[in-house]
């Protein structure tokens, strides 16, 4: 089982504990970013996990690619060159104050790839399935034309191609988003999305129910499937209770059925990562055979998992997910 993950891997730097920007004089550093999470998951489930990126040829850039090599991810094909790496600043939320982020990304080694850097062909042989998120093509129509050229490649190969939406409005407008995301679509398989982005960036309402429902969530999915005749379609969904306090659960609809997992209430650690880790969980689930039912059930507790972790990888092994799916998560300790 080969899997292929492609975007930009980033600096993380935050302050300690729940201090503010202002308050701080140190920041912990560490790497992290939507793809890069998806193929750390990827590597604990024992798959074949490659990423692929663009990094500076220096130590910061070589400390990215150590950062998920460590943990099993196949990095042989990631292009070094440019001169910085991009960088993100998280300060972490607390009770009613949210958590916020600052991109420092333009001009990233990743951002100014071009279409001559990557050989789909060779980087792809022997590939099961490709994942990638709404943001790397929000970094520019160079990397749009990257991304195109990946896919194409896929669809000749007969790769699966699963997307997570994940709209980020620092980067790209909804118009913008729309636009490009509407014209990569027939190149996808799977995708992951919410409610809300399925309106805002396909006009996909809920229909002839309320929204946030389980009729509603089953209705955005059937759409989303239908209008781009998808293997299936995913909904996440989140319910922000405050910051340290959320529920969690997800669905999944493939043609024939809608399934839902079960709505966890979580205490975080850390919220940075829980989509990408159920991204990972489900990619996994599908590789391996998995029904659509206890796809759902194993990809949702692996997005409750990561919100116990701190940084961006969920570092939790099968073995992990499968016991808190099983018994629940009363948080006992393991002896």
């Amino acid at each position: 089982m080969k899997a292929v993950c492609f975007g930009e891997i980033m600096l993380r730097l935050n302050p300690d504990g729940y201090r503010r920007f202002l308050q701080t004089d140190s920041f912990v550093a560490n790497f992290g970013g939507a793809e890069a999470n998806v193929a750390v998951s990827l590597a604990q489930f024992g798959v074949d996990s490659h990423y692929i990126t663009k990094l500076p040829c220096h130590e910061i850039g070589q400390m990215a690619i150590n950062s998920i090599r460590r943990y099993g991810v196949d990095t042989s094909e990631v292009v070094r060159g440019g001169d910085r790496i991009g960088v993100y600043y998280l300060e972490k939320g607390a009770s009613q104050r949210g958590s916020k982020v600052i991109y420092d990304r333009k001009y990233s080694a990743f951002s100014e790839s071009t279409v001559e850097d990557y050989d789909w062909e060779k980087i792809l042989n022997g590939t099961d399935w490709f994942h990638f998120t709404g943001i790397t093509p929000a970094l520019g129509d160079n990397i749009v034309k990257v991304l195109t050229e990946a896919l194409k490649v896929c669809r000749k190969k007969g790769i699966t191609v699963s997307c997570d939406l994940n709209y980020r409005n620092k980067l790209w407008t909804i118009e913008e988003c729309a636009a490009v995301m509407t014209e990569i679509m027939p190149f996808v398989d799977v995708l992951v999305a919410n409610e809300e982005h399925a309106d805002f960036i396909f006009g996909i309402k809920p229909e002839n129910c309320k929204p946030s429902t389980r009729e509603a969530y089953i209705s955005v999915a059937r759409q989303l499937y239908e209008k781009f005749s998808l293997k299936a379609s995913v909904i996440t969904i989140r319910e922000s209770i405050t910051a340290d306090d959320n529920k969690w659960g997800a669905m999944i609809y493939d043609g024939k059925e809608a399934c839902f997992s079960e709505m966890y209430k979580m205490h975080m650690v850390d919220r940075v990562g829980g989509g990408d880790a159920f991204c990972g969980a489900y990619i996994y689930t599908q590789l391996a055979g998995y029904k659509t039912q206890d796809a759902v059930d194993f990809a949702a507790a692996a997005g409750v998992l990561k919100h116990s972790i701190e940084g961006d990888y969920n570092l939790v092994s099968k073995e992990d997910v499968e016991r808190l799916v099983k018994f629940g998560g009363n948080g006992r300790t393991s002896r």
